[in-house]
């Protein structure tokens, strides 16, 4: 091969490599910012006694798994059901609130959410309802949605 193609083919190459741009790196920031938020639309969908928007952020999906203090729960379907049936109306609902909210992206579509939640419920005979959680939430189809919840 002559000298002359030999240098071309190289030269080449090495301008279509310097092209090529290097994989962007997460945005940390908006991807903490879009958990919390969706996290504040089903505060919002709970708050106002919308058991079905409060589960939009939830995966859809037979994969789901909730664990609560009667243990796990899988898919979504059983999940709401489980909702409807201990949070029958406006007064067991009560308002929800999340507090000490950490939000740790795991890669670039996983974050972990580590924090408490509250109920506030003065009409319920039963009182306040209080406790910690940790959520898994996955990147799926451009959406952050709750994978897994263990609640307690």
């Amino acid at each position: 091969m002559p000298k002359a193609v030999l240098l071309f083919i190289i030269s080449l190459a090495l301008s279509l490599a310097g092209c090529a741009s290097p994989p962007t790196p997460p945005d940390v920031a908006a991807d903490r910012r879009a958990i919390a938020q969706g996290l504040a639309i089903q505060t919002a969908a709970w708050n106002r006694g919308d058991i079905s928007a409060f589960m939009a952020g939830y995966w859809h999906s037979d994969s789901l798994v909730f664990i609560g203090k009667k243990g796990p729960t899988y898919g979504w379907q059983p999940t709401l059901d489980n909702y409807r049936r201990s949070y029958a109306g406006a007064a067991q609902m009560g308002q929800l609130s999340f507090s000490s909210l950490r939000i740790s992206p795991l890669s670039a579509d996983v974050a972990q959410v580590v924090g408490h939640w509250h109920l506030a419920r003065p009409n319920a005979a039963a009182g306040d309802l209080q406790g910690q959680f940790l959520l898994i939430f996955r990147r799926v189809a451009g959406q952050w949605v709750i994978v897994a919840d263990h609640s307690s």
